[in-house]
Parts: C-alpha cells; structure tokens; sequence
C-alpha cells in the first residue's frame, strides 16, 4: 500500500486543529481546578477551610458546580433583547480560548504560530469589551448597565498603558512571534533588565484590570451593583462569564510568562513543564492579590491609569531604547533611574492631598440657581 501524502494547506489544518482540539478540551478542565484552588488559597488566607465537602479536600467541588450550573433554570428578564443576551456568553468566552491557540509551551508547541502572534493576542483579547457591554445592554436592568459601562471606561483606560508596556518587547526583539522572543530570553530574562521589570509590572496591573480581578474588579462590584453586568444571568450563561475571566487569567499569565520570564527556558525539566510552573506561579501571585488588596475606587482606578501607568509605560519606552543603545551598566542605570523617576514623581502628585473647597466658597456654589 502507498503512502498517502496529504496536501500542504491540509497538513497545515491538522497540525493546527488536532492542538486546538486539546486546548478547547483541557481548558474547562483547568478553569473549573482554577477557582478550586484560588477558593482554597484565599480561604486559608482568610482563616476558613474552604471547599472540603464534596470529595477528598473538595477535589470534586468543581464538578458538582457544574452540575448546578447546568441544571440551574435559564432565566431571561421580561423587556431584554434576547438575541444579545444569548450572544454575550457565548462571545466572551470564545476569544478567552482563542488565546492558548497563541501561547508557545515549548519549542514547537503552538497551536497557531502566528508571525504577528502578540499583535493578535492584544488584539483578540479585547473583543471581550464588546460582549459585556453586550451583556449589560441587552439584559434592561439598571445595574447591569452600570457595570457594562464601568468596563468600557475600564479596559479602554488600561488598553493604553498595556499596549504601551508591551511594546518594549518588539522594539528590543524586533519580532512579535512569541517563539520568537522566547528564543531571545536563552542568554538572558527580559525580567532581569530594568525595563523588563518595569514592563512586567505595568502588563501584570494593566493585565488584572484588563480581566477585572481584584483590585481592579469594579465592573461586577457586589457590593455597590448586585454583580454587575451578568446581574440578570444565571445557569449555564452565569457559567461562561466564570470561565471566560479564569480563562482570561490564565492567558494572563502564560503571556507574562512567555515575554518576560523565558518562556520554556530552563534546566533539567523539559520546556513544557518550565512553562507550567512559571504560570501556576504568576497565578498563585494572582490569587494572592484577590485575597488581600481592597477594591479601588472609581475615581481611583481611572486616575491610577491616567496619571500614573501611562506615564511611567511612556517613561519605561524611552529607557528600553537607552538601554539598547548604551551598552553595559550604562544603559541599565539611565534605564533604572527614568522609569523609577518617573513612578515617584506621578505617584507623589497622584497621591499628593486635593484641595478642598472652603465651606464659604461651596455654600456659595449651593446657592446657585
């Protein structure tokens, strides 16, 4: 018998569905594990126990939410546009998945190896902005929409100094091929540099507002608007938007992980596993913010973007390029003194006191017809 020899646009499909096929199927999987874990770590944090009810140290927890989710009744509020109330769900979280698709585990380990493949991932993840506003509008509740709107003014806000933040990496590799920067990181770190460590900072927060984690979790602030945009969604529908931000976190991290920490590199254990453990890490970092850092307000979360992060990721751009062109310690002390220069300049007037109308002048403004 011959062999049969595929053609080369059909061998280019298999190699790209056959490890997509494994990332759609495995990635619930590690979702659902996700927020066991963060319940665990963040109730030891908070001195509680956790889930521990449904198999041993709760394993099945995750399981039996699930199953609840599934059997939960899908509920839709009279007066809402049921085509996008339907359509959100399904919307965020496709782009979530899309994500892994771009992530190199290993030398040759990518589903799509883009030639543009950060250009994508920045790209791809912001389509989730559409969906949630999608979500609070089509849903005609009040509250929904005020978390719909919270998170437009949030991501375009933080898209910003992201962006920025990012772009040291093509600037310094000159390639947005994620391999292709994991490559450049074998003699050294990129987090090592100053401007790596600055733009590792700026991704990590702009990255959390991006997927609206604690602190920056405003758009469903229980506290102040039920949950926010998924108020009126319960069932399978209320599941999604859980999966889509865990998801979102995970790619989070593969990315931190890929552009600034090495990527696959490291001895002894096979590339794969380094990748692993590099981004349980930066989730375990994740977790540990969720469990003990306030919720910022409003005012605060928009001024932190404005007045600080895009200052300080322009600042970290001009000191990546004096680093490139100065070699030795040089580069790295002009690098080091612009981008902390800067982070204590725009924090001191950040955080520097407001000044207060005097009570003569704002019972004048009172009185105003």
């Amino acid at each position: 018998m011959g062999t049969v020899i595929f053609p080369e646009w059909l061998n280019t499909i298999i190699r790209m569905v056959i490890p997509m096929g494994i990332i759609l199927a495995l990635a619930p999987v590690g979702m659902m594990y996700l927020t066991w874990l963060e319940r665990k770590v963040i109730a030891r944090i908070q001195d509680r126990v956790g889930p521990n009810r449904v198999g041993p140290y709760g394993l099945l927890q995750p399981l039996a939410d699930g199953i609840k989710m599934l059997t939960k009744e899908d509920l839709v509020p009279e007066g809402a546009d049921r085509l996008l109330h339907f359509l959100a769900p399904v919307l965020i979280v496709v782009p979530a998945l899309f994500l892994f698709t771009l992530l190199p585990f290993g030398p040759g380990w990518v589903a799509a190896p883009l030639k543009t493949g950060l250009l994508f991932f920045v790209s791809i993840g912001s389509l989730g902005t559409l969906a949630i506003f999608m979500a609070g509008w089509g849903s005609r509740n009040k509250f929904s929409l005020l978390g719909a709107v919270r998170t437009a003014a949030q991501l375009i806000a933080y898209e910003v100094p992201l962006v920025l933040g990012l772009a040291v990496i093509p600037m310094i590799t000159g390639t947005m091929d994620l391999g292709d920067i994991v490559l450049a990181q074998q003699g050294r770190w990129f987090i090592t540099t100053p401007w790596g460590a600055a733009g590792f900072l700026i991704l990590l927060t702009a990255g959390l507002a991006e997927v609206a984690r604690t602190p920056f979790d405003l758009p469903e602030a229980e506290s102040e608007i039920v949950a926010g945009f998924h108020t009126e969604y319960s069932g399978m529908k209320f599941a999604l938007f859980y999966m889509a931000e865990f998801l979102s976190t995970l790619a989070l991290a593969g990315l931190l992980s890929t552009l600034f920490l090495g990527g696959w590199w490291g001895p002894v254990f096979p590339g794969p596993l380094w990748m692993g453990l590099k981004t349980f890490l930066l989730i375990c970092v994740m977790i540990w913010f969720r469990g003990t850092f306030p919720r910022f307000r409003m005012d605060q979360l928009m001024g932190f973007a404005w007045k600080v992060m895009l200052p300080v990721s322009l600042m970290n751009l001009l000191g990546a390029a004096c680093w490139a062109l100065i070699p030795g310690i040089g580069g790295d002390l002009m690098s080091l003194i612009l981008v902390f220069g800067a982070f204590l300049i725009t924090t001191q007037l950040w955080l520097a006191p407001k000044p207060q109308l005097t009570k003569k002048w704002s019972s004048r403004i009172l009185e105003q017809p």
